[in-house]
């Protein structure tokens, strides 16, 4: 099970309508508190913050793996905590240690080449991922709801319950 911590009773400091706290574990010992993406690719949410559009998570590379062609209309912050990746329309490499800022309305592809075990980088989102082709044609899209939705089916399909996810719901 992840390690989350919430207090259940706010200090005098902080202001009574003020959401509760998350401390947790950042990398589970539990495998099945990541969520699958797409082949060798898995998020594990930290934050879900349903009033302001904001996602902040841990993405997962095993092997190689790609995400597909994207962008965001909001800043994108990144920090690599272990292995190291790319984008397909850049010639950078971000690996452990870095941190990535991504502007709004920058597309890009991530990539983890087949010579890195794991890659794990923290991101925080704000607004969505907005999925092109390669004409720039819309073909998804994934926000903090969609999200909420694939961790909801995912923890109740692995036995940890649909409402595993609720802890992490702002």
């Amino acid at each position: 099970m992840a390690n989350v911590i919430t207090s259940k009773k706010r200090p005098p400091t902080t202001h009574p309508l003020s959401p509760l706290e998350i401390v947790t574990t950042a990398v589970p010992e539990d495998e099945r508190v990541w969520v699958p993406q797409a082949p060798n690719v898995w998020f594990r949410p930290l934050m879900l913050n349903t009033l302001q559009g904001q996602w902040c998570n841990l993405l997962r590379v095993r092997k190689s793996g790609v995400l597909s062609r994207h962008l965001h209309p909001a800043p994108v912050h990144g920090y690599v905590i272990k292995g190291q990746w790319r984008y397909l329309e850049h010639d950078w490499v971000a690996k452990a240690g870095d941190y990535v800022f991504e502007p709004p309305g920058e597309t890009h592809t991530l990539v983890v080449d087949a010579d890195v075990e794991e890659m794990i980088t923290f991101f925080n989102i704000s607004g969505c991922m907005y999925y092109v082709d390669e004409n720039g044609k819309n073909t998804g899209y994934e926000d903090v709801f969609t999200k909420i939705d694939m961790c909801r089916a995912h923890y109740e399909n692995v036995g940890l319950g649909k409402d595993f996810v609720d802890q992490f719901v702002r």
